[in-house]
């Protein structure tokens, strides 16, 4: 059996919550908390139940007995704490977008593999029965040959000082919606988009509010995707083939965790794609499992590598209003 790690949280954002109550059976994983005050972090740790509470985050990391770290901050500060995690012999889980600079990111990787840490990016969707469901039937024929993907990510962001708004910290509806898409479409092709060419709309202090995107996959395979913080709430992944047609409803979150294939003639067979563990407690054994040598992390470096030169390529493109190669 896998040995359960000793958790800190960087940080006390609200996303946090996804993972402390994850796994009621490993709760004593989590073991400490660190924010930019100790109060604020012992108050934290109280409401929590965590034994521990540290007033920075370079205390937290210093702990000895803190195994692995999950970093939940704004995007842009991604990269910057990840390296020093590493630096301080910490495993990493960091919250989806890593970033949109390849470079930064393998920077990180090749710190990780040179101290014998595990680092993944927390796309807890992927560790889902219904993501790996989805993909085996494409890979099985079940649409025939794959031929189009789309991809959809919307809700209406209206707090004008949510971090998500914000340049300076990476935000926009590509990095926090979009990268899902991006992250669907290569999970259903199989292969990383070859061209790639987007459009989007600006809000906040200038970051994308709605993004669309077409991205071109071996094989003539096209893909669309759209995410926005300025529609109604919906998000669907959908695969069409030569013999019929895949769509998830709820596909990032897996609260109906149901894969829909209908073949040529309209006919309809769901595959339900129970769980006894969620998403964000998968994603947590996984790293584990990483951790013990057991195997390798589904969401390794090709695949965190893979959607950054995806996400630079999608805004360079929407910068030259050209198609760009990842």
């Amino acid at each position: 059996m896998t040995a359960v790690l000793r958790w800190g949280l960087l940080s006390t954002a609200r996303i946090n919550d996804a993972l402390l109550g994850a796994d009621p059976a490993k709760q004593e994983r989590w073991v400490a908390v660190g924010s930019r005050s100790l109060e604020r972090a012992q108050a934290y740790a109280a409401e929590k139940g965590l034994p521990r509470a540290h007033g920075s985050y370079e205390e937290l990391l210093a702990d000895p007995e803190v195994d692995a770290v999950y970093i939940g901050l704004p995007n842009g500060m991604h990269v910057e704490w990840t390296l020093k995690a590493l630096e301080a012999g910490k495993h990493v889980l960091v919250e989806k977008p890593f970033s949109p600079h390849p470079d930064r990111v393998a920077a990180c990787f090749d710190l990780a593999e040179a101290r014998g840490l595990v680092l993944a990016e927390a796309f807890m969707w992927r560790h889902h029965p219904q993501a790996l469901r989805a993909r085996q039937l494409v890979e099985e024929g079940a649409i025939g040959e794959l031929r189009a993907l789309h991809a959809h990510f919307s809700f209406t962001l209206t707090d004008p000082a949510d971090v998500r708004w914000e340049t300076a910290l990476e935000g926009g509806a590509l990095m926090d919606l979009g990268c899902y898409c991006i992250s669907g479409c290569r999970t259903l092709a199989g292969a990383e988009p070859e061209r790639v060419s987007g459009e989007l709309v600006r809000g906040g202090d200038g970051v994308d509010a709605s993004f669309s995107a077409v991205l071109r996959f071996p094989g003539d395979v096209l893909a669309t995707l759209t995410c926005s913080f300025d529609a109604v709430k919906h998000h669907e992944l959908v695969a069409t083939g030569t013999a019929g047609r895949l769509r998830l409803d709820d596909p990032w979150h897996g609260n109906r965790p149901v894969v829909q294939v209908t073949d040529g003639d309209g006919a309809l067979t769901e595959h339900d794609c129970p769980s006894p563990l969620g998403s964000y407690a998968l994603e947590l054994d996984d790293l584990e499992a990483a951790a013990a040598g057991e195997r390798p992390s589904r969401l390794g470096r090709a695949d965190a590598l893979g959607q950054a030169r995806t996400l630079a390529a999608l805004y360079a493109s929407a910068a030259s209003h050209e198609g760009v190669a990842p």
